[in-house]
């Protein structure tokens, strides 16, 4: 059992749980999956060129081996979340890990572009169940409160550890060789394995649920197609005849899938879940902060390396700040959580979001600089990051019954990845329409008005006053 103790000049009834060893062990094998998430995601965009000129794969090829990733994980994160909830979220989290530790080790040893391209679609897969399993497993096992707001401040905080430590390693490994940066993630997947096996307890699944095969089926064709009419849009057009077709068909399944559920007597996912307001600005909110900044990142790495000439190692170092202030900020944010909630930091992330963008927009010109330009908008939108990410997370499960934590986690990070996939979808259609060669800063700059836009609609949806909702009784 925790003991808990009143903190000195804490608020009234602001209590901070002492957690037992188990409990801490618990939450360091979540963390770790999330930091391996970042890690992954940060050093294989570090290490695209070299895979490139190894397996002779051209830019429309290299694309594949980010977009695949995005397909399997956004096509499935909700059949993920609420696959948790319905088979057991232990049960789930651990085979996910394992298949993600496989298609670790299958993608540093294959010597096609294509066998690369579908290991990296299997390691989505995986993560598209491991995502919304920890954070679920997080949910259910941290009261909602402060306790909750502190584990998930600790959680963001490896996730951004993840992120920054995989820009300096995916520098450091492709020169050592691209397959170093598929290899590193095995040992440490297999590590989280063993000591989740032995400390996350075991959960009985939901009694009721589980008969929606039909849901299934149609949610998840619905979904995969959504994200690949989306991330391929860009190579065939976004009025080509095979474009439309898709999203038609995607458009078609989904629909399909909102009558099933309607209908069926144990829906795979409970529709009422999105009458929570609180729940839809959360998943809004995750939209237009990580669809911003993966395009802003995106736009900005082709600009140095392209443009300006940088080796991968420097621009992940320029990226660094961004990493350092949410290791820096994360751990506050919690406590900011529990005094004035997640409504108000959110709206302040969100403003220090685009008020990064901003400055950069205001201040690039046709040459921007590092010092001037560039440092000052990462650590705007680093601060974002620190504040918004766990007040955004703890929002979107707010009110939400344990049985259907895992639907939520789920949604809130499909949110987030089909954000990104779309908004970096359109800017690479911009990209393509303007060009983007030359060490000017000019042909990105439709680009960055988009991020900015982007960022800016975020801050003005959570200006407005919602309806508040009752939350759910608990079982």
């Amino acid at each position: 059992m925790s003991t808990t103790t009143m903190l000195p000049g804490s608020p009234q009834g602001d209590v901070a749980q002492r957690w037992p060893a188990r409990l801490w062990g618990v939450l360091a094998v979540l963390c770790l999956v999330l930091f391996l998430d970042g890690l992954d995601g940060s050093m294989v965009g570090i290490a695209l060129p070299s895979i490139g000129r190894d397996l002779d794969m051209g830019p429309a090829s290299l694309q594949w081996i980010v977009n695949g990733y995005f397909l399997g994980y956004g096509g499935l994160l909700l059949l993920g979340g609420r696959a948790a909830d319905l088979l057991g979220r232990r049960r789930v989290f651990l085979i996910a890990l394992g298949v993600f530790a496989a298609a670790s080790l299958l993608g540093g040893l294959v010597d096609s572009g294509s066998l690369l391209i579908a290991t990296r679609f299997i390691k989505g897969v995986a993560a598209a169940f491991t995502a919304p399993t920890s954070l679920s497993l997080l949910t259910t096992t941290f009261p909602e409160g402060p306790q909750r707001n502190r584990a998930l401040s600790v959680f963001s905080l490896f996730g951004a550890m993840g992120y920054s430590l995989g820009l300096v390693f995916g520098g450091l490994l492709t020169g050592f060789g691209w397959r170093y940066v598929f290899l590193m993630p095995a040992p440490l997947a297999l590590l989280a394995i063993a000591v989740g096996w032995k400390l996350i307890p075991r959960d009985r699944p939901v009694k009721a649920g589980g008969h929606d095969p039909a849901g299934a089926v149609t949610l998840t064709l619905g979904m995969l197609l959504v994200v690949y009419a989306v991330v391929s849009a860009p190579a065939r057009g976004w009025t080509s005849p095979e474009t439309l077709g898709t999203l038609a068909l995607a458009v078609a399944l989904l629909a399909a899938f909102v009558l099933i559920e309607k209908r069926v007597r144990h829906p795979l996912v409970r529709l009422g879940i999105l009458r929570h307001a609180t729940t839809v600005r959360a998943n809004l909110s995750i939209v237009a902060q990580i669809g911003s900044y993966m395009s802003f990142q995106f736009m900005l790495a082709l600009f140095l390396q392209d443009g300006r000439g940088w080796s991968p190692l420097r621009m992940a170092f320029a990226l660094l700040p961004v990493g350092i202030v949410v290791v820096i900020g994360s751990p506050v944010a919690g406590r900011l959580i529990d005094r004035f909630g997640t409504a108000p930091l959110i709206r302040v992330a969100m403003a220090s979001t685009a008020l990064g963008y901003v400055w950069f927009l205001a201040t690039a010109g046709t040459s921007p600089g590092y010092l001037a330009t560039m440092l000052p908008a990462l650590l705007l939108l680093g601060v974002g990051f620190a504040l918004g990410y766990s007040a955004i997370m703890a929002q979107a499960t707010e009110g939400i019954r344990d049985e259907e934590q895992g639907l939520a986690s789920g949604l809130v990070q499909t949110s987030s990845m089909v954000g990104a996939a779309l908004v970096l979808a359109v800017l690479t259609a911009l990209l393509g329409t303007a060009g983007h060669s030359g060490a000017t800063f000019s042909p990105y700059r439709p680009g960055l008005n988009l991020v900015t836009g982007v960022a800016v609609a975020g801050l003005l949806l959570n200006l407005v006053p919602l309806r508040r909702t009752k939350p759910e009784t608990r079982k």
